[in-house]
């Protein structure tokens, strides 16, 4: 894949983003229809893409391919993890707005644009690799997802019977048992689960359109977790799996790119239903999805 091929696919995605900033303008967004339509995103869309990613059991790999990509997922979210309980305690600020560092550390935006760029760069088998991948995305996203971002609420035991929660765990069933679908339930969830992306990004958009430009950019700490999600990531995660000799090689290079991706616009959303700081994660979110227009073409070239 070309450098150009990779900008122009994150274009589409920061045109998703501009065009719910001038929603909010023109006053058809914001405030109550922002959360409303949070709420749909997290409790109907959200849970059908994840079904629609193994809907069709003779899509996935074998059962042996999906533990070895399982393994390699272990130290992705490991090291991600290790990373995202260190880092913030350096760069300080509010509990809440520790809690947007974890995330924006701790989850990358592996499936609304981890996705096509896996297709447009490894071609379409690789895409099987990328959802077992996001499989345990899904399940920590949204459990321990809400526990980063609300600060120091308590936990709750509801946030792990959430939609998006039992519909992980049933995609993962679905994979690991090699479960055939009817092939309308991959249409219908697909067909659902598609209005995903450009829901979130309207979102993502309203949001930004009520901070100053000033607010985004002149954040020394967004653009140190900037360069640290967008280069060092990845990077680390390349020499990891390079030691491991991971096979077939295009695991890691899956592995590698989806790493590289900018925060997930996820965090916007459940920023929103659990309380979170909602306006720094809106800001996170953008400026780490404006620079991967570079950064993830530079990683593409470097490491691949």
């Amino acid at each position: 894949m070309s450098f150009l091929d990779t900008f122009f696919e994150m274009l589409v995605i920061l045109f998703g983003i501009a065009a719910g900033y001038l929603a909010r303008r023109l006053g058809y967004m914001g405030g109550e229809t922002d959360q409303k339509i949070c709420k749909i995103i997290l409790n109907i869309t959200v849970p059908c893409l994840i079904i629609a990613t193994v809907a069709t059991g003779d899509s996935l790999p074998g059962v042996s391919e999906i533990l070895s990509v399982l393994k390699v997922a272990v130290v992705f979210y490991g090291m991600e993890l290790l990373v995202a309980a260190v880092v913030p305690r350096l760069l300080g600020g509010t509990d809440k707005q520790k809690g947007v560092w974890r995330y924006i550390l701790m989850f990358p935006n592996v499936a609304f644009i981890g996705y096509p760029v896996t297709v447009a760069i490894f071609g379409p088998e690789a895409l099987f690799y990328a959802v077992i991948l996001v499989l345990p995305f899904n399940l920590l996203s949204y459990s321990l997802g809400p526990l980063m971002l609300s600060g120091r609420a308590k936990f709750r035991w509801q946030q792990l019977v959430s939609p998006c929660i039992i519909a992980s765990v049933a995609a993962l069933v679905i994979a690991l048992g090699r479960i055939s679908l009817p092939a309308l339930v991959g249409e219908c969830t697909a067909f659902v689960g598609d209005l995903t992306t450009p829901m979130s990004l309207l979102v993502v958009g309203s949001l930004l359109a009520g901070l100053s430009a000033k607010q985004v950019f002149a954040s020394p700490r967004l653009w140190v977790l900037t360069a640290l999600r967008l280069l060092v990531l990845p990077a680390m995660l390349w020499v990891i799996l390079g030691w491991m000799g991971v096979e077939p090689p295009v695991v890691a290079g899956v592995s590698v790119i989806l790493m590289a991706m900018p925060a997930a616009v996820n965090g916007t959303m459940l920023c929103m239903e659990y309380n979170g700081d909602t306006e720094c994660m809106a800001q996170g979110t953008f400026l780490t999805t404006l620079v991967s227009i570079i950064t993830i073409p530079v990683v593409a070239v470097l490491f691949l």
